[in-house]
């Protein structure tokens, strides 16, 4: 893992209700290798708020640390999100690492999830077909391939 997640992410699939209310998007997430031993990473989650009539579209940051622990990560908050954690896995990946899915565990702020994630920058022709085809690869039961949303970032297939 501490060579599959650093880089920038874009979210291109997911059932988790802070991606789908309409009120954050174009979410991408950005992790950097602080240790490989215990495994330690920077995260940071970036994403546009919606435009109404009142407010502009703003580019928002989440900053949090991801911890190995046991068989899973531990996400941390930085500043006033630091009494927050959740817990999260990556369930699998394709062969050339450019699409990975990660699934949340319930948190006491969140319910649990998955996210399809595709490096950012890389193309993936049909990525939903890849990953109905592939649902064993990437750790998922048709239930929750078929929970999935698909976001639009020109990444839909």
């Amino acid at each position: 893992m501490g060579e599959l997640l650093p880089g920038s992410w874009i979210v291109a699939a997911t059932n988790f209700p802070m991606w789908l209310t309409g009120e954050r998007l174009s979410p991408t997430f950005t992790y950097e290798l602080v240790s490989s031993s215990p495994l330690v990473f920077t995260d940071v989650v970036t994403y546009l708020t919606a435009e109404t009539e009142q407010k502009k579209s703003e580019e928002k940051t989440i900053v949090g640390q991801d911890t190995w622990r046991h068989d899973e990560l531990v996400w941390r908050g930085k500043g006033l999100l630091r009494f927050f954690a959740s817990h999260w896995t990556v369930s699998g990946a394709s062969e050339d690492g450019n699409v990975v899915a990660i699934q949340f565990s319930k948190s006491l702020a969140t319910p649990s999830g998955i996210d399809i994630i595709i490096r950012d920058g890389v193309e993936v022709p049909e990525l939903r077909a890849l990953i109905a085809r592939n649902t064993e690869l990437f750790g998922l039961s048709p239930e929750q391939f078929a929970s999935l949303s698909w976001l639009v970032h020109g990444h839909q297939g």
